[in-house]
């Protein structure tokens, strides 16, 4: 859908502050139709991202840096993102 791309798109833009090498977002909203969340326009996403800012952090402290980045859309497009963050070399 439209609102899916621009959502993306966004998301794709706000995590553009840590530099990632890969930034790889799809739509997983499908699979979950029927969902509270879904039901309120907010969409599923999964996310995998590769950025050395990530070096050294934990799982959580990655993830708050993606939440923090990612901001409002948080509260209102995205209800939920499946999160992959790795640093460059993690494979």
């Amino acid at each position: 859908t439209g609102v899916s791309a621009e959502t993306i798109e966004l998301l794709r833009q706000r995590l553009a502050v840590l530099q990632p090498q890969t930034v790889v977002i799809a739509d997983d909203s499908a699979r979950h139709a029927g969902h509270a969340g879904a039901r309120d326009g907010g969409g599923h996403y999964q996310l995998q991202i590769v950025a050395q800012a990530f070096a050294g952090k934990s799982t959580i402290a990655r993830h708050r840096m993606i939440y923090d980045a990612a901001g409002d859309l948080m509260r209102g497009k995205i209800h939920a993102l499946s999160i992959q963050a790795e640093v460059p070399g993690d494979h």
